[in-house]
């Protein structure tokens, strides 16, 4: 049997780059399979940290730490998309990373993302690369304002963007960034935004959960819910693009295809993300395997698990913000019997940093909306 098919089994070790609320959430279902969990990342006391076997701290460029982690564990793999290429290189030459570091490099960057997926015919949202101000003003003659220029490499969340809402506020646009690799994108007109978060083994075999409905509040998920309430052909159609994606890149491991459907019923991607995705979070309450425990078994050469949905769902982001009037009130969000607290030990809440997500299950998609947002509604709601 080749290293490729050969499966590691429960009771090997499991290592992450990155200590994020996605790196608890993957330990947590690797542990629940009995698997053990090192986490390397510059901090300590991380949300992933707290629930791991071994917490390493170290810098992501400090390549002799990455390689001991790398001796120690069976498989790595990551949870966010801005791992330093030295990072996984380095620990390729000790174990399998999962998904490669070339999906990484895809995936990591905007105009090689947009670039590979124009390759192989899949529908993107407008875009130009854009090195200097005056490839800008060019750019503009081609897509024109309104549009938003962005960070060619390290944005999330609504970080490394600038709108231009008209082709006069090009030079502060292009200040703002401090860049001189960058992306402008055409703005779309459109209905709703919606992921779909799959996972494929090492065999080839491909699982999918959504289309999941994702709304945003300065840029910041707020609440997804799934099913999405498309129609079936808008739901096959998101999924056999999610499929060719992870094809095309050979994928190990879970991915998040983001797209925009528009007023004129199209859907367009809008970006990648290689790992568990924020909008997937419902899956852990509302599915038979969920999006992390995909992830282990993807990795780790297993068979991948049912995505099969057992009730409508929704989750609800809990942003730093629900702290601002003091403690939230928990056992007022948890005197509803259909939602779920999940919360991800960070000790520091600030506005817009992710706390934790409430998930709420209900008869219907939109019933599920109302009960997680009157949930965290509840939260800071005076007694």
């Amino acid at each position: 049997m080749s290293a490729r098919s050969n499966p590691i089994l429960p009771g090997a070790t499991l290592g992450v780059l990155g200590s994020g609320q996605l790196g608890r959430m993957f330990a947590i279902a690797a542990r629940r399979l009995g698997y053990r969990v090192h986490v390397l990342s510059p901090d300590d006391d991380t949300p992933t940290g707290q629930v791991a076997d071994v917490e390493v701290k170290a810098p992501y460029d400090d390549l002799d730490q990455v390689a001991a982690f790398a001796r120690n564990v069976s498989v790595v793999t990551f949870e966010f998309e801005n791992v330093p290429a030295a990072t996984t290189e380095a620990c390729e030459r000790f174990a399998p990373v999962r998904p490669a570091g070339s999906v990484l490099h895809t995936t990591q960057h905007r105009l090689r993302e947009k670039s590979f997926l124009r390759s192989i015919g899949l529908p993107t949202t407008p875009f130009h690369a854009v090195h200097t101000l005056e490839e800008l003003v060019r750019a503009l003659d081609t897509i024109r304002a309104p549009a938003v220029l962005k960070t060619a490499a390290w944005g999330y969340d609504g970080k490394g963007q600038a709108k231009i809402l008209h082709p006069d506020d090009a030079p502060r646009a292009w200040d703002s960034l401090k860049t001189d690799e960058a992306i402008l994108e055409g703005f779309v007109d459109f209905e709703s935004e919606l992921s779909v978060v799959a996972a494929r083994g090492l065999n080839g075999d491909f699982v999918s959960y959504g289309p999941i409905g994702n709304t945003h509040a300065n840029h910041i998920l707020d609440v997804s819910v799934c099913p999405a309430g498309l129609p079936p052909k808008l739901n096959e159609e998101a999924i056999v693009m999610a499929r060719a994606v992870l094809e095309a890149l050979d994928v190990v491991g879970v991915l998040c295809v983001e797209f925009f459907l528009t007023r004129d019923g199209r859907l367009l991607i809008n970006e990648l993300a290689p790992r568990p995705h924020n909008s997937g979070h419902l899956t852990i309450d509302a599915c038979v395997s969920c999006q992390f425990e995909q992830l282990v078994r993807a990795v780790c050469g297993l068979p991948l698990g049912s995505p099969r949905q057992h009730s409508p769902a929704a989750m609800a982001n809990l942003l730093g913000d629900v702290w601002q009037h003091g403690a939230p009130r928990w056992d007022a969000a948890l005197a509803m019997s259909d939602v779920k607290l999940h919360l991800y030990g960070k000790q520091a809440p600030r506005p817009g940093r992710k706390m934790g997500h409430l998930t709420a299950l209900g008869e219907s998609a939109d019933g599920a909306v109302q009960t997680a947002v009157e949930a965290r509604d509840r939260l800071s709601r005076v007694p």
